[in-house]
Parts: C-alpha cells; sequence; structure tokens
C-alpha cells in the first residue's frame, strides 16, 4: 500500500471509530412546553426527544414495540429535570393515535411541539417489491405523519397563542430524508413516502399559518443510528459512505436534535414551510465535484 494511501485509511478509521461528542449549544428556550417526538426509543427520536429535553421541554416518549428503550430515554430526560410520559402507538393506527395524544394532553394540560419522527424501511426491487411492503412504509412514513399533524392541530388551535410560552400557538417538525430529493434505486417506497412528506409539510404550513403554527421538516443525511450500523461500522463501509458526504464524517443524532430545537424555538418564529437539510452536503450530488 503507498504511503499516503495509508494516511488516508488511517483517518477513515479513525473518524469511524471516534465516539459522538457530547451534546453542545443547548439553552432552555423551550422551558415550559410540552413536546411529543414519535420513534422516540431509539436513534434520531432519542436524540431529538433528549435535545428538547436539554433545552426545557417535557417530552412524550413514543414508541411502538421497543418499551424498554422508550423508558430509558424516559429515565434520562427525568435526569435532566424535565417530565417524562412513554406512550404506544402505532403511528399508522388512527385509534391509537388519537388515545396518545389524548393522553399526552389529559396528563399535561398540552402539547406545544410535535415530532413526527416515526418511519421504517421495507427495501426491495421494484419487481419484487410486493404490495404489503409498499403499504407499511407509506402507512408508517406518510400516513403515520398525517394522523399526528391533524391532532396536533386540532390541540394547538383549541388552546391559541400563549405569547407567555412561546409566539407561535405550535411547532410541527416532520422527520424527512435527503431522499425527498434525491432518487434511491431499491428503495421506491421509501423514497416516494419522504416525497410525500415534504409536499405535506409545505401544504400544511400554508394552510395553518394563520392560526401561527409553523411546520417545518428536516432532512437527515447519513446519521450514525443503530438501524444503518452495516453502513458505518466498519473502515470499509465508512469509507464508502463518506463519498455520499462531502463534510466528511456522518452525522450524530444530535445534529438532528440541534436542528429540531431550534426549529421548536422562537428564534425560527417566521419560519415555517421550510425543509431544514442536515446531511453534511448530501443532498449537493457529491458526484458531480469533480469534472461531473
Amino acid at each position: 500500500m503507498r504511503p499516503e494511501n495509508q494516511i488516508m485509511t488511517s483517518k477513515i478509521a479513525s473518524a469511524q471509530e471516534e465516539q459522538p461528542a457530547p451534546a453542545i449549544g443547548y439553552h432552555p428556550v423551550l422551558a415550559g412546553q410540552a413536546a411529543l417526538v414519535t420513534g422516540a426509543s431509539s436513534g434520531i427520536g432519542q436524540g431529538v426527544a433528549l435535545g428538547l429535553a436539554r433545552a426545557g421541554a417535557d417530552v412524550v416518549v413514543n414508541y411502538v414495540s421497543d418499551q424498554a428503550g422508550a423508558e430509558a430515554v424516559a429515565q434520562r430526560i427525568e435526569g435532566l429535570g424535565r417530565r417524562a410520559l412513554v406512550l404506544r402507538a402505532d403511528v399508522s393506527q388512527e385509534d391509537e393515535v388519537e388515545t396518545m395524544f389524548a393522553r399526552a394532553i389529559a396528563e399535561w394540560g398540552t402539547l406545544h411541539i410535535a415530532v413526527t419522527n416515526a418511519g421504517l424501511q421495507r427495501d426491495a426491487a421494484i419487481t419484487d417489491m410486493t404490495l404489503e411492503q409498499w403499504n407499511k412504509v407509506l402507512d408508517v412514513n406518510l400516513t403515520g405523519q398525517f394522523l399526528c399533524h391533524r391532532a396536533a392541530v386540532r390541540e394547538f388551535r383549541r388552546r391559541g397563542v400563549d405569547p407567555a410560552v412561546s409566539r407561535a400557538a405550535g411547532k410541527i417538525i416532520c422527520m424527512s430524508s435527503v431522499h425527498q430529493r434525491i432518487p434511491w434505486a431499491g428503495h421506491a417506497n421509501y423514497a416516494a413516502s419522504k416525497g410525500g412528506v415534504m409536499m405535506l409539510m409545505q401544504t400544511l404550513a400554508q394552510e395553518v399559518a394563520p392560526d401561527r403554527i409553523r411546520v417545518n421538516a428536516i432532512a437527515p443525511g447519513a446519521i450514525r443510528t443503530p438501524i444503518n450500523r452495516s453502513a458505518w461500522d466498519t473502515p470499509e463501509a465508512y469509507a464508502a459512505l463518506m463519498e455520499l458526504a462531502p463534510y466528511g464524517r456522518i452525522g450524530e443524532p444530535d445534529d438532528v436534535a440541534q436542528a429540531a430545537v431550534w426549529l421548536a424555538s422562537d428564534a425560527s418564529d417566521y419560519v415555517t414551510g421550510t425543509t431544514l437539510f442536515v446531511d453534511g452536503g448530501m443532498a449537493l450530488y457529491p458526484g458531480f465535484a469533480h469534472g461531473g
């Protein structure tokens, strides 16, 4: 191996193995507010739930199957001095979403922030993809967001603006993906669901802006979570991933959490209908960076 290649391989391995940096930059900008985060038992949802708590919010931790993970997140939130409420609900089921929101509001009086993060993948080539695989992804990733948004808007409208708490009546943050913009062969159901999230977010933002309800989205790129471990847990996989991330590192859940806190705070009060890409430049089509 040539010396310069040895140096590059060493840098990649070091970046792949480094532990996430501790969360920084949090201030109690969400004090007095209650948030609900779907799919919060692990990964990005867990990171966002903890980030909102560090910023002063009480957090409803939603899960569908990993109760132990959700309880662990709730304990960490309470360790930060905030309240936590663990609620199970399959976001693709209307009755379960309605029950979840009703229980949260009954417990805490209202909600101010809804982060619709729950999502999944069922990957297959188009000729092999079953209708069940297609429907499952659309049901959770898109219909699930619709059901949560509808419940959130109803509560935000009921309460209205409380200027002592926030300049907005409510804040909805949709978890999208770089694949609302970037096609992804072999993932037609997932890409379609995220493209749908983009238009759902923009249309809802247009509809509810007069109510002083803000609706935005976050589009993560490659984020270090258990669900995509195979994409980053070896030096070879990490090197291949970095071909898609011009910034030269994988994202951490806290990168997304910091964006969510800003979108939920009054610092972004004039921002609605916008997708914030948190992707290290992945959506810049890095394949075209060198003579494309």
